[in-house]
C-alpha cells in the first residue's frame, strides 16, 4: 500500500522536472514561457521549439520592377502585385517565417531600405528581418522565388537594426538612350546617333551642378521652397562612357544622396536633357533652386534603377567588433553584375525599343514653359504648411517613381 502513494509522489516528481526542463529550453532559445490559446497556436509553438531561434538579418535582394507596382507590399490588396508579396510568400513556403507573420509584417520587424515604384528595378536593394536561420536558407528562398527575383546574400544585424533608419546615402543609377542628348535643332535617327565627348563634357559638367545641398521643391511635388525636408545633399552625379547593346547606344548616371524625394531624380535627369538639347538655359537650374515655381520636366520611369544602399555609420560602429560583419557586398559584385545583365538592362533596352519611353517623352518637352516663373508662389506657399511627406510610405526618403 505505501509503495502506491511513493509511485505517485515519484511519477508527479518527474512531470514536474520534466516541464522545469522544457521551460530552461523554451527561455534558451528566445521565446517566452507563456500560455498559449487553442490547439493551432499549441500546434505552432511545437514547430516553432523545432526550429531554429529567430534572428535578425538583412538580406540582398536583385530585381526586375517590369510588371510589379513597386516594391512595398499593400497587405489585403492583390489588385497591384508588388515585389514583396512575392518574397513574403518565399520566406513563408521556405519556413523561414511563420504564416501569420506574412500577413502582419511587423511580426517579423520587416523593413525595407528604399521604396521603389512602379517598373523601377534594383540590383542591391536591402531589407531587415527577423528569421528562423534554417539550412541552406538562401537556396530555400530562391527556389520559392521567381527567377527575376534573386535574394544574393545574407549577413546577421544588432537585434535594433532597421534598415531603412540605419542607411547613411542610396546610389541609383539611370540607363538611357544617348539620343536623349542630341540637339533638338539635330535630325536624329534614334539607331544610328553617337554620343561625341564635347556633349558627354557638357552633360557631366551639368549634372556636377547637384552636387551639395540643394533646395528641390521643384523637383517633386506638394512641397513649398521654404519646406526643410525639401533640402537634399547630393554627393556624387555623373553620366559614364557610352556603350551600344542591339544597335542603340546607351549611358548610364549614376547619382549617391543622403536620400531623394518622389520623382526626384527622374526630374533632376529631365532637366539636363532639357537644356542639353537647347529648350532650356543653363540659368534654370540656378533658378530651380530659388523660392520660384519652375516647371521641370520629368524623365521615364524605365531605365532607373536601385543599386546600392550604403550603411557607413552602422559599418564604423559595429562592423568590426568582432560579433557582427561590416555591411559591404564584395563577394557578392559578380552575382549582382551577371544579375544586371541576364535581367535589368535587357528589360530596359527591350521595353524602349518596343514602347520608345524615351522618344515618346522628348516629344513633349517643347509643350514645357521653361521661362515662366513665379505665379503659384502665395498658393505653393500656403501648401507646404499643410503638405505631406511624399518619400514613400516608408518616410525614407527614395526616388519611388
Amino acid at each position: 500500500m505505501a509503495e502506491g502513494p511513493r509511485a505517485a509522489v515519484a511519477g508527479q516528481t518527474k512531470r514536474l522536472n520534466s516541464g522545469a526542463e522544457v521551460a530552461e529550453r523554451l527561455e534558451e532559445n528566445g521565446h517566452q514561457n507563456k500560455r498559449l490559446k487553442g490547439g493551432a497556436d499549441e500546434e505552432g509553438a511545437e514547430d516553432q521549439g523545432k526550429k531554429s531561434p529567430k534572428r535578425k538579418i538583412v538580406l540582398l535582394m536583385a530585381y526586375s520592377g517590369k510588371g510589379y507596382h513597386g516594391m512595398q507590399r499593400n497587405v489585403g490588396s492583390s489588385q497591384f502585385k508588388t515585389i514583396e508579396d512575392d518574397l513574403v510568400s518565399a520566406l513563408v513556403q521556405s519556413g523561414c517565417i511563420p504564416e501569420n507573420h506574412g500577413e502582419d509584417m511587423k511580426k517579423m520587424s520587416f523593413q525595407r531600405c528604399a521604396r521603389t515604384d512602379k517598373g523601377v528595378s534594383a540590383a542591391g536593394q536591402i531589407v531587415s528581418l527577423k528569421v528562423r536561420l534554417i539550412d541552406d536558407i538562401l537556396e530555400k528562398i530562391n527556389n520559392h522565388l521567381p527567377s527575376h527575383i534573386r535574394i544574393l546574400g545574407l549577413k546577421r544585424v544588432t537585434g535594433g537594426f532597421n534598415s531603412k533608419n540605419k542607411c547613411d546615402a542610396r546610389t541609383y543609377s539611370y540607363m538611357l538612350p544617348t539620343f536623349a542628348f542630341a540637339h533638338k535643332d539635330h535630325d536624329v535617327q534614334e539607331e544610328v546617333y553617337r554620343l561625341d565627348k564635347e556633349t558627354l563634357d557638357r552633360v557631366n559638367k551639368l549634372l556636377s551642378c547637384y552636387k551639395g545641398t540643394h533646395n528641390f521643391h521643384n523637383f517633386t511635388s506638394q512641397k513649398g521652397p521654404r519646406d526643410p525636408s525639401a533640402r537634399r545633399y547630393i554627393m556624387e552625379m555623373y553620366c559614364g562612357e557610352p556603350f551600344v547593346r542591339e544597335n542603340m547606344e546607351f549611358a548610364v548616371i549614376k547619382v549617391k544622396g543622403q536620400s531623394f524625394m518622389m520623382h526626384q531624380i527622374r526630374k533632376m535627369i529631365g532637366l539636363v536633357i532639357a537644356i542639353v538639347k537647347g529648350y532650356a538655359a543653363e540659368s534654370i537650374l540656378e533658378r530651380s533652386w530659388g523660392e520660384e515655381k519652375v516647371d521641370v520636366p520629368k524623365a521615364p520611369g524605365l531605365g532607373l534603377v536601385l543599386e546600392r544602399v550604403h550603411f557607413e555609420k552602422y559599418n564604423r560602429r559595429f562592423g568590426n567588433d568582432g560579433l557582427h560583419e561590416p555591411l559591404e557586398w564584395t563577394e557578392e559584385e559578380e552575382k549582382i553584375a551577371v544579375f544586371k545583365e541576364q535581367y535589368i538592362y535587357p528589360t530596359i533596352i527591350n521595353t524602349e525599343r518596343e514602347e520608345k519611353s524615351m522618344a515618346n517623352w522628348l516629344s513633349t518637352l517643347p509643350i514645357h514653359d521653361f521661362n515662366s516663373s513665379a505665379v503659384e508662389m502665395q498658393a505653393n506657399n500656403k501648401n507646404s504648411k499643410n503638405s505631406s511627406d511624399l518619400e514613400g510610405s516608408d518616410g525614407c526618403g527614395d526616388d519611388s517613381d
